[in-house]
C-alpha cells in the first residue's frame, strides 16, 4: 500500500508562485499603458497624475488621437525616479 503526504502550506506556496510568475508574464506583454491602467499602477486619480508628473518632461507619454499613451516599461522607470525624488516625512 503506498501513502502520500501532502503539506498544504508548500502546495499554497507553489501554487501562488505559478500565479506570480504568470502574472508577471501577462504584464510584460503590455507594451502601452492608458490612463485608466496608469491610475491602477499609481493608485492615483487622473487629476493627481496632472497635478503631481504628467507635465514633468521626463514622463514617457505618447498622444495618440484624443488618448494618451504610456510606454510601460519607460514609465515604471520614471515612476521608480520619480518616486524617489519626493520628499520623505
Amino acid at each position: 500500500m503506498l501513502t502520500v503526504q501532502i503539506d498544504k502550506n508548500e502546495v499554497r506556496q507553489i501554487y501562488l508562485n505559478k500565479i506570480e510568475e504568470q502574472l508577471k508574464a501577462v504584464e510584460s506583454e503590455k507594451v502601452f499603458w492608458n490612463t485608466k491602467t496608469l491610475q491602477e499602477k499609481t493608485d492615483m486619480s487622473w487629476t493627481e497624475i496632472l497635478d503631481k508628473f504628467f507635465y514633468d518632461p521626463r514622463c514617457p507619454k505618447y498622444k495618440v488621437g484624443s488618448r494618451w499613451r504610456f510606454p510601460a516599461a519607460e514609465m515604471k522607470k520614471f515612476l521608480l525616479t520619480w518616486l524617489s525624488e519626493q520628499p520623505k516625512y
